[in-house]
């Protein structure tokens, strides 16, 4: 069964091997022009370079790739495009100009320094192109970016500049700005201190000569966008928008745990105080360090990429996690409230690591592209995806669709005991191979119900669909005060349960548990919350075996009366359709 969040249906955008940020936009000639870095070998290493390839048809076909640096030429890389009102399309990238070796260096703040990589350093430059990205201008153009403390402070003392971009450009009140994320230390993790400034040009959008082209470095004074008090060094690829009443909003990465806000209502010259963003129901947001962008679209909302959960590094980009925003009023002025989220793409294996993507959006159709640092995809969403996020502020629809049980029925009481409905199988056998592999259906099902503990006493089976053997699905209270899902087939057995804390005894409450074969994922929405781990774990979502069959048993489903409705779905619903579940069940 095929499943449009699996990165594997995505469309393949071709590269060297190495591909790194495959950002796009849509030329005057209606075709989508992407630049990416790219190289034969491994990320930082000799022969990145810098590629622009072109489709007409929504990625399914690419031209052949053109240089914009070549490969045996000094190192270039991290890309971001601009396509200005006439057409004219700016790439800027880093360039390491001076061709600084690898190697150590006598670095005047720190001798014998080791320099592992030299594609994060040097001059940022642009070239440009008139005819929709099919040939560039022959030389490059550098950019002066102003020094600040952060460059004085790097094992350099300020002779090299270290800094990249994965920020997209963007242009306001026909003025043009450009996101790079500085670089203070350069360290056994590549990177221990960074901040952002933005690039801005007031005469890019209307002087033809790429040399006469002047810039400033915002914001003003000596420091650059930071993360919070007690948040660390780290405040990194910032990912800018700009709101109706021409507010900007800036979100970035950091190694708190959250991604880093702020805003600013002078375009760029001062920010508020930098804070970690949050929902509109007022959690904290989750992400480890890793790219998170915020676009904003045609109809005025945005769209969030990010991999919600806790995680201090690197690792657990898999899978991502979509939000929308809206706007609305602050004292201060317009900010965004950011829905909760879904998951927009997985890898079957989890360690995996997607990152760096980019939107587009076209005829009310979005896609996105990301990758895996080997291979590059473009991918369509899912628009019942989209219109679920759209909606979720204010959806109170019971979900229909795949509703197979749904108790108690109209004037009668619950059941205790139910004939229990079929279920679909996660696994099949592929009869098209002599081998007896596994088929992956990519099936789940939901349980939605409403429930009111006497206690939160461990060991209450609340919902049993087991057989005689321990076949099949059931829900019980465990002794963190949680409620905990139990899926088994004879064979596998797999639990998750949802955070603590959620659960109160004597008070009416609505869970939905998710079990998505897509992902492999198990979900808990207690109370309309997707269930995020809170302060107490990384993950508030958890992952069930691949080898799990199926959860099918057989005989009767026995309902605890503890829970008072009770509606069994034979597919995994979305964060959204739970949350309008839950709205729905609320007394009016």
């Amino acid at each position: 069964m095929s499943d449009p969040r699996s990165i594997l249906t995505g469309r393949e955008i071709p590269s060297e091997n190495y591909s790194d940020q495959p950002y796009v936009v849509k030329t005057d000639d209606g075709a989508w022009l992407c630049v990416m870095t790219t190289g034969a070998g491994h990320e930082g290493k000799a022969g990145q370079h810098v590629v622009a390839v072109r489709s007409s048809d929504h990625g399914r076909t690419w031209s052949e790739p053109v240089d914009l640096e070549p490969a045996d030429g000094p190192v270039a890389a991290y890309a971001v495009l601009l396509k200005t009102p006439t057409g004219r399309i700016y790439c800027f990238y880093n360039h390491n100009t001076d061709e600084i070796p690898t190697g150590v260096r006598d670095m005047p703040r720190q001798p014998d320094y080791n320099l592992r990589r030299v594609d994060m350093l040097g001059h940022f430059v642009f070239k440009v192109s008139d005819d929709h990205g099919r040939s560039w201008s022959a030389e490059h153009t550098e950019i002066p970016i102003r020094e600040t403390t952060i460059d004085r402070e790097n094992v350099s003392g300020g002779t090299i500049r270290f800094f990249w971009t994965v920020g997209r450009p963007f242009t306001h009140a026909g003025a043009a700005y450009v996101p790079v994320h500085k670089i203070g230390g350069v360290g056994p993790e590549i990177i221990n201190a960074s901040e952002g400034v933005l690039l801005r040009s007031g005469d890019l959008l209307t002087e033809v000569d790429p040399a006469k082209i002047h810039w400033e470095t915002l914001p003003d004074g000596d420091a650059g966008l930071r993360p919070p008090p007690g948040g660390g060094p780290i405040a990194e690829e910032q990912s800018y928008a700009v709101l109706s009443d021409g507010t900007f909003h800036v979100v970035c990465r950091s190694v708190a745990g959250h991604p880093v806000c702020a805003y600013s209502r002078d375009h760029g010259h001062t920010w508020t105080e930098p804070h970690y963003a949050r929902y509109a129901n007022g959690r904290l947001m989750k992400h480890p360090r890793a790219a998170n962008f915020a676009w904003r679209c045609a109809n005025g909302r945005f769209l969030y990429w990010f991999h919600n959960h806790g995680g201090r590094d690197f690792h657990d980009r898999n899978p991502a996690w979509l939000c929308s925003g809206r706007e609305t009023d602050s004292p201060e002025g317009r900010i965004i409230e950011w829905s909760q989220p879904e998951v927009l793409l997985y890898d079957d294996d989890p360690r995996i690591r997607m990152s760096y993507p980019d939107l587009i959006e076209e005829n009310d159709r979005f896609f996105i592209t990301e990758t895996q640092k080997d291979v590059a995809r473009v991918h369509e969403i899912d628009p019942e995806l989209i219109e679920g996020l759209w909606n979720q502020f204010e959806d109170d629809q019971l979900a229909e669709r795949g509703l197979v049980l749904d108790l108690p029925h109209p004037n009668e009481a619950m059941p205790r005991t139910v004939e229990p409905p079929p279920l679909p199988d996660f696994s099949a056998t592929d009869r098209s191979q002599s081998d007896g592999r596994s088929w992956d259906l990519r099936a789940g099902f939901s349980i939605d119900l409403d429930i009111c503990l006497d206690s939160l006493a461990s060991g209450q089976v609340v919902l049993d669909g087991r057989t005689e053997n321990g076949s099949g699905f059931a829900l019980r209270t465990t002794s963190q005060h949680t409620l905990e899902i139990l899926l088994n087939d004879g064979r596998t057995q797999s639990t998750w349960d949802c955070d603590p804390g959620l659960l109160t005894a004597g008070h009416q409450q609505h869970i939905t548990v998710t079990v998505d074969g897509g992902p492999k994922i198990i979900t808990f929405v207690v109370d309309g919350v997707l269930n995020d781990g809170g302060e107490g774990r990384q993950f508030g979502w958890g992952r069930f075996s691949p080898h799990l069959r199926s959860v099918g048993g057989s005989g009767r489903l026995r309902i605890g009366r503890q829970i008072t409705a009770l509606r069994l779905y034979s597919r995994p619903l979305r964060t959204s359709e739970a949350i309008g579940n839950w709205r729905h069940a609320r007394p009016r």
